[in-house]
């Protein structure tokens, strides 16, 4: 789309370059999130403080990652976006720094807690501000700055294992948090809001159902249909947290992290392999399911892909034992979970409408905080039954149900909200008249 035109003299704004900046920040906070793996071996044969006492910063990150973007999101709405993303530049320098020199857990969980909540506002800012340029595509933008985050990492995956290995993870923590700091630092500056009538409106679509209006966030949280999303958003994000905070321990118990692979006359070892593939396929499943939803609708992309789902992670845990089949089996499960940032968001904004987008997006995205609290208990689920096998047949059940919620009951609440939005304007509209 052409540069759009500005109401007040200052310089016009183009809303891909809009996109490209939100993208370019969630590629820099994606180590944050899918970069821990690499951390987590290590820092327990330096300290022994044990994986699930670990993970629990994983969990603690996630949670402030998340349960903060609604207000972080209000801010957006407020203030703008650069504001808010200078703002999660500096705290995710802070927080890995700290990371840096932690020699405590509750240290450690304090860092990944400021981690949390500088990603969290780069995050649903730059989702939020996607959005709202992009009303017209919302699957396709929201799937493409949340691709950002989930192959972001990709890049550095052998970077930080070399550092790791070379120089100790707590050098990895230091360079790393700072370096991505200042890149977001910089592009902050260039991050905007459109103005009224500076972005296209949503277009009416045969398979998309649109909400009547904007739904303020509190009229969204007393809808049974917001409910209903965040329970499945809660229920199919634990299942991907399980294996992205674990991937590389889970990769080591089955024995083959270490082993030698050749992929593209590449030739890695088993775990580098699949962490460059699991976040390539993990950020490429945003935008494609994004897109497919803009043409299919959300409800009927969510049963197809939750279903798909379901068999990557019983594949996981039951062929997945070897290093080709541990890269393909992981890597479709990162391929299918992904697409949960682009089609989530999506919805929300096709139900409830543009105006407050940031910050009811970050209502709904609250609920990867609640998943988080799953990550643990998948370690103890792990440690009982001595294997990973009855981790992953939870997943794919939980999945299962995923799918057959989008389907059979979100698809009619939704025709449903969107006879009473539009009912309700009517009577605003006879007394304007």
């Amino acid at each position: 789309m052409a540069t759009q035109p500005a109401h007040d003299g200052s310089i016009p704004v183009n809303r891909w370059s809009q996109l490209v900046f939100g993208v370019i920040c969630m590629v820099m906070i994606a180590n944050l999130q899918y970069g821990w793996t690499y951390f987590v071996d290590p820092m327990d044969s330096a300290h022994h403080w044990g994986r699930a006492s670990i993970q629990v910063a994983f969990t603690i990150f996630v949670a402030t990652e998340t349960w903060l973007v609604p207000v972080e999101g209000w801010f957006v709405d407020k203030l703008g976006p650069r504001i808010v993303v200078m703002f999660g530049a500096i705290v995710v320098a802070i927080a890995w720094s700290i990371n840096s020199v932690a020699n405590s857990l509750p240290m450690l969980y304090f860092g990944q807690l400021l981690a949390g909540v500088g990603a969290g506002a780069v995050y649903g800012t730059c989702v939020g501000n996607a959005l709202k340029w992009f009303a017209d595509r919302r699957g396709f933008a929201a799937g493409l700055t949340a691709a950002g985050f989930g192959a972001g990492a990709a890049a550095t995956v052998a970077p930080i294992v070399y550092v790791i290995s070379t120089y100790g993870y707590q050098t990895a923590f230091l360079w790393f948090g700072i370096g991505q700091s200042i890149v977001i630092l910089v592009l902050s500056q260039f991050l905007k809001a459109p103005k009224p009538g500076e972005a296209p409106a949503a277009l009416p679509k045969k398979n998309i159902t649109q909400g009547g209006r904007d739904f303020t966030p509190g009229e969204m949280l007393r809808t049974p249909l917001f409910w209903v999303l965040y329970v499945m958003f809660v229920t199919v994000a634990s299942s991907g947290l399980v294996v992205t905070a674990q991937v590389a321990p889970i990769a080591r118990d089955y024995g083959i992290a270490s082993l030698p692979v050749t992929i593209f006359f590449i030739t890695s070892t088993t775990i580098i392999a699949a962490g460059i593939v699991d976040n390539i396929l993990n950020g490429l499943a945003r935008p494609t399911f994004g897109w497919v939803s803009d043409h299919i609708g959300r409800e009927n992309t969510m049963a197809i892909v939750f279903t798909i789902g379901a068999l990557a992670y019983w594949a996981l845990g039951t062929i997945g034992t070897t290093p080709y089949t541990f890269i393909a089996t992981a890597g479709l499960v990162y391929f299918t979970w992904g697409e949960i940032y682009s089609l989530f968001p999506a919805l929300c904004g096709d139900a409830y409408g543009s105006k407050y987008a940031a910050t009811n997006a970050g209502l709904l995205y609250t609920a990867k905080g609640t998943a988080a609290f799953v990550v643990p208990f998948a370690s103890v689920l792990q440690s009982y039954t001595g294997s990973w096998h009855a981790v992953f047949v939870v997943a794919a059940i939980a999945n299962l149900a995923v799918a057959a919620t989008a389907f059979f009951v979100v698809k009619p609440m939704r025709s449903a909200t969107r006879h009473i939005s539009v009912a309700q304007q009517v009577p605003a509209a006879a007394a304007t008249k």
